[in-house]
């Protein structure tokens, strides 16, 4: 008996990217850069694009999305290609899905379903990898009825009480809630977790910074430049999923807690908005929230405009929180357009930081701007005793930002400090006889 060598690393899939675009459709967005990202998210699949076309749609085809003389075209060119996946960036039906595969015979992932695929692959902690099975489950429960060659009815009952039962697609709809329900209930578990430890964290009298932005933005990077942490930052979609949290260093040695967060994308499917929320929930307790934007980018303005999206679905309410925008990659952009960008960050309201995360260009001037917005409570006067205070007032150089300080003659000392509410309070407990004056 001969053994057979097995390739441990199984040849990339092949795959057709097609974009279908539609009539009254987001005009803020080429179909050429639709069409780009979509070849983004299927490298981060580890699918080698053998084609990628733009198909226009006049209209919707209930059955096929597609006409039939156009199904009947990618069936032609998916056998010339001899593609295993076809991808379709957009969203499809499961009548849709089922039809397609049977006509292209190779198979069909939409929108929807290859971000969630892409999720599923990089989600590392527990509560990541337990809010993309809940997504992916509530995703396929609308999609029992692809091919399925087993929905006949079952018997149901015993002995001569049996008559029909439930048809399979019943008893696997049926599963799949079960399977949902336990999800949940852990979710909610590894939740209480959380909540008690950003419970923890609120406790110390350290400002939070959360860092949100489209996905390849650049905001791992940025958090590496500003933290010198070592968090996963590469040239692809969604490389960093899990959020992160380090502490982050501001001028005069204030501590803040700065979080990265998973990248926004355009039609972010809804049902990872609704389990990653509580992952989220980061960005909403956050004193200062860092939109990082790749300005290099032709699409900058319609992916901003895609993350103030999401971020209304999560409940952050942008007129009413401190949001920075920080324009990143600037050393991407030509010489002589450097000026007139500086004077339209100059001109954002609150004004936008240009950086690039990569040299390090304007990070100082930025971790300026964020001790300023965390910073926006008035001074509070100190004055310790000679000899007396001093613990104190290591501390309020610790976790405050020093504005002035006065020695006198006598050995005492004057400070105005600048304090959040939460350290306000803390340290009014810690050195109750140290005098404060408002």
């Amino acid at each position: 008996m001969t053994s057979k060598s097995v390739d441990r690393e199984a040849p990339p899939q092949g795959a057709l990217v097609i974009h279908p675009e539609r009539d009254g459709r987001d005009s803020s967005r080429s179909a050429e850069a639709r069409l780009e990202e979509a070849i983004g998210l299927s490298l981060a699949l580890d699918l080698e694009t053998r084609d990628a076309i733009i198909v226009p749609l006049r209209k919707r085809t209930p059955a096929t999305l597609f006409g039939s003389g156009k199904v009947l075209e990618i069936e032609k060119l998916c056998e010339e290609l001899e593609v295993d996946v076809v991808v379709v960036d957009d969203a499809l039906t499961p009548v849709q899905q089922r039809n397609l595969e049977k006509a292209w015979k190779v198979k069909v992932i939409d929108r929807t379903g290859l971000i969630l695929e892409i999720f599923a692959r990089r989600a590392r902690t527990r509560e990541g990898r337990l809010q993309v099975e809940l997504a992916r489950l509530s995703y396929e429960k609308s999609r029992l009825v692809r091919t399925w060659t087993h929905l006949e009815r079952q018997r149901g009952g015993f002995g001569v009480m049996g008559g029909p039962g439930e048809t399979q697609i019943e008893t696997d709809r049926r599963l799949l809630a079960e399977k949902i329900g336990k999800l949940k209930r852990e979710l909610v578990e590894v939740r209480r977790t959380r909540n008690l430890q950003r419970g923890a964290r609120q406790r110390h009298p350290f400002p939070s910074v959360a860092l949100v932005g489209y996905t390849n933005a650049g905001k791992s990077t940025l958090f590496n430049q500003l933290t010198k942490a070592d968090v996963v930052a590469q040239d692809m979609l969604f490389a960093t999923l899990d959020p992160t949290l380090r502490m982050l260093d501001l001028p005069d040695g204030r501590p803040a807690i700065m979080s990265d967060t998973v990248g926004f994308i355009s039609d972010l499917p809804h049902e990872l908005v609704e389990s990653f929320r509580a992952t989220l929930e980061e960005v909403k307790e956050a004193d200062v929230i860092l939109h990082v934007r790749d300005i290099a980018s032709a699409e900058s303005a319609a992916q901003a405009q895609d993350v103030r999206t999401v971020l209304e679905r999560l409940g952050v309410k942008v007129e009413d929180r401190n949001i920075l925008e920080v324009w990143n990659k600037c050393d991407l952009v030509d010489e002589d357009l450097r000026d007139d960008l500086a004077g339209d960050a100059r001109r954002q309201k609150p004004p936008a930081v240009l950086v690039s995360a990569v040299t390090g260009e304007g990070c100082e001037a930025l971790l300026a701007t964020i001790a300023a917005l965390v910073d926006d409570a008035e001074p509070v006067e100190v004055s310790t005793l000679a000899g007396e205070g001093g613990a104190a007032i290591a501390w309020l150089y610790r976790n405050g930002r020093v504005m002035g300080r006065h020695d006198d003659d006598k050995g005492g000392v004057q400070l105005s400090v600048k304090l959040t509410p939460q350290a306000l309070g803390q340290f009014e407990q810690l050195f109750p006889k140290v005098e404060l004056r408002h």
